[in-house]
């Protein structure tokens, strides 16, 4: 027989049937091929998976850095290493046990040709009816690669905007000011806005009267800004002394000054809250008032609310 091996060729010398020793040979080697096999196949997929993390972790140096610019990573580099690594070894490992299954198949006598021409067919099949959810993983995937954002940030997603609660290889979920969650497919994203990547900026328009002192305007909002970015609460969310870039545009209702702030992440719209209290206050004591005697301080920029904190790194 062309299918014989050491365990059947030695218990027919011993003068066992040939019956006998093909089962001989199936009841003692092949049970201890296929042991090894998966023995083998665990050390691999897990050497394999550790290989695959710990690739995808030294691409934390490409994240943007913490803004005390210390260059330590950034939580969200932490984060996105971390998703990237569980998802590539867990490809490592589906890949491993795959091929591990059809050899111990092969090793039990079954004939793979029919399976894998079913697996093709099937696979073929499954990648036309699932062409979108393809899509969402693979965009999904460059999305986290990419850094496009993370949780915590507050992002425009279309026509969704909101602070980014979830974000998986499928769908990425947003909680807007309002409460509204949306979950945005990945594959649908055309277009990013991110607001608090690496740090943000409140931008706030003062409109006074056309007649009002346009220099003395300028002055009293910076020098207003520049107190608040001296206290505490300022010092911790300020990053960078606040600009008053002077006259935007002119109006039926007044003349429009515009002040910028450079803040942490996801403090601009609590710095912006803040000072338009304090310059509504300031303008009015100094009598430079707007268009019928009141000042209107305005946002920029549409504000989305005070997000939530992030949740803390997984």
């Amino acid at each position: 027989m062309a299918d014989s091996g050491y365990v059947y060729d030695l218990l027919r010398k011993l003068g066992f049937s040939e019956f006998a020793a093909r089962t001989g040979e199936l009841l003692l080697v092949r049970p201890l091929r296929i042991v090894l096999i998966v023995i083998v196949a665990a050390l691999v997929a897990r050497v394999g998976a550790r290989a695959a993390r710990r690739a995808v972790v030294s691409f934390r140096t490409r994240a943007p850095v913490s803004v005390s610019g210390g260059g330590a990573p950034s939580v969200r580099a932490e984060q996105r290493a971390a998703t990237l690594g569980d998802v590539v070894s867990g490809v490592v490992r589906t890949v491993v046990w795959s091929i591990a299954l059809l050899v111990v198949l092969d090793e039990l006598g079954i004939n793979l040709a029919p399976l894998i021409a079913g697996a093709g067919i099937a696979g073929l099949a499954f990648g036309f009816g699932a062409q979108s959810l393809v899509k969402d993983v693979i965009s999904g995937l460059f999305m986290l690669l990419e850094d496009q954002y993370g949780v915590g940030d507050v992002v425009t997603l279309g026509e969704a905007t909101g602070t980014v609660e979830d974000v998986t290889l499928r769908m990425t979920r947003l909680r807007g000011a309002d409460g509204t969650v949306w979950f945005v497919p990945n594959g649908e994203i055309r277009r990013v806005g991110n607001s608090s990547m690496e740090w943000s900026r409140a931008l706030i328009d003062v409109i006074v009267a056309r007649d009002a002192d346009l220099d003395a305007v300028r002055l009293a909002v910076l020098d207003e800004a520049h107190a608040f970015a001296a206290t505490p609460e300022g010092s911790a969310t300020v990053l960078e002394p606040p600009e008053v870039w002077g006259v935007q545009a002119y109006e039926d209702k007044g003349v429009r000054v515009r002040l910028l702030v450079k803040t942490a992440p996801r403090q601009q719209y609590l710095v912006a809250r803040e000072l338009r209290v304090r310059l509504m206050a300031r303008l009015a004591a100094e009598g430079l008032g707007g268009p019928a005697d009141a000042v209107l301080v305005t946002a920029g920029a549409l504000d989305q609310g005070s997000p939530p904190p992030p949740p803390p790194a997984r």
